[in-house]
């Protein structure tokens, strides 16, 4: 991978985070419009072209660990996609090739996985506890998912309960905390998960309103 220019790698990294924005926003308007918390299908559309997008990206990086972070999310869009009838209609080539990049992905990058704990864990810029503080939170961002997924399948339906979206709140609150207290700021955590807190935070007022 290192004939392609760093500044290619992280264009792709952005374009992720796009669509990731971007679902956010399609999913905010239609609540806005309705009153109440909708699970539109672009959503989930632009969900797993984001994730996809993203996996390319750790797989350009050959970041495991990039890969890994959307491993799970990555089939519960899917199975979202199937529940809103419009992953049958992707011809069923792409169908193939959707679900079988990632683990193809983990298979070609797995070589490189062998330092990966003792990196993660022995980093002089971040102290362990800061690393198990950021971590906390992107299992609650990432776990979400599987909440969400759970709740959906229990009423046959997709569906985005107000306490995905609490989970996404507190997830989002910690990973920006989490921006600002590591050496150097990270910006794009900083950036992408404050725009996510407003979001997220109107789709709890949106949840708790329409309850009411």
């Amino acid at each position: 991978m290192q004939s392609i220019p760093y500044w290619a790698i992280t264009a792709v990294g952005f374009l992720a985070q796009f669509f990731f924005s971007a679902r956010i926003l399609i999913q905010w308007a239609k609540s806005e419009k309705t009153k109440k918390l909708e699970s539109p299908t672009m959503y989930w559309v632009f969900s797993i072209i984001g994730s996809y997008t993203f996996v390319v990206y750790g797989l350009l990086r050959s970041d495991f660990s990039i890969i890994l972070g959307q491993f799970v999310s990555y089939y519960i869009y899917i199975w979202n996609l199937n529940v809103k009838g419009a992953w049958e209609k992707i011809p069923r080539s792409i169908r193939y090739v959707l679900v079988a990049t990632p683990l193809l992905a983990c298979i070609l990058v797995s070589g490189h996985s062998s330092g990966l704990i003792s990196k993660f864990f022995r980093n002089d810029d971040r102290p362990l506890w800061l690393v198990v503080y950021g971590s906390f939170f992107q299992l609650i961002f990432s776990l979400r998912f599987v909440y969400q997924w759970y709740r959906s399948h229990k009423m046959h339906d997709s569906i985005m309960p107000t306490s995905f979206w609490v989970l996404s709140l507190i997830g989002a609150a910690g990973i920006c905390s989490y921006g600002l207290i590591v050496k150097g700021l990270d910006i794009v955590l900083i950036v992408g998960q404050g725009f996510g807190i407003i979001a997220y935070s109107r789709n709890v007022m949106i949840g708790l309103k329409s309850k009411r």
